[in-house]
């Protein structure tokens, strides 16, 4: 019988996450893992998903910020190592973007699904991710002129049609 890839799937709470979920379709194909932020809401989740917590961070407050987003790089590690996924996929924010970095250190495949909410420019954790990105799908045709190497997956998703993760 045949290994299931390993997926770790990332992002934050709210819209991201709820784009991430698009993908449950692909889940049953491989073995999964899904990490985001800890909240009621994502708690309550970890009932019908397999599910790890980070802490949410604003970056409103900047000072608590820089201790929770690095908090958040060494459980990113701990998570990465025990895990061990062979591809991470994210829908982006900053909760994400180091996990991206770790996968890359370890030679894992990076696929980064840039948010539907993004018609003209790009946000910040796509911007970082970009140059490391196996493959960077966009949403939006127009998209393709601020990220000009990634593929148009248009509003519904399928990363099997965009190569083998």
């Amino acid at each position: 019988m045949k290994k299931k890839k390993k997926l770790l799937l990332i992002s934050s709470i709210g819209g991201h996450l709820t784009q991430l979920l698009q993908l449950e379709p692909l889940f049953s194909q491989y073995d999964y893992h899904l990490v985001t932020e800890k909240s009621e809401i994502t708690l309550a989740m970890k009932k019908k998903y397999p599910m790890s917590y980070l802490v949410y961070g604003a970056r409103n407050y900047p000072i608590r910020y820089i201790f929770k987003f690095s908090y958040n790089i060494v459980k990113s590690v701990a998570l990465f190592l025990k895990h061990r996924p062979d591809v991470v996929i994210t829908t982006g924010t900053h909760t994400a973007v180091p996990m991206c970095y770790i996968a890359k250190l370890f030679r894992k495949k990076v696929i980064f699904i840039e948010s539907f909410s993004k018609s003209s420019s790009a946000n910040l954790s796509g911007r970082m991710v970009y140059p490391i990105a196996d493959l960077f799908v966009v949403q939006w045709e127009s998209m393709l002129e601020v990220y000009p190497k990634a593929v148009y997956g248009g509003q519904s998703i399928d990363i099997r049609d965009s190569g083998n993760p």
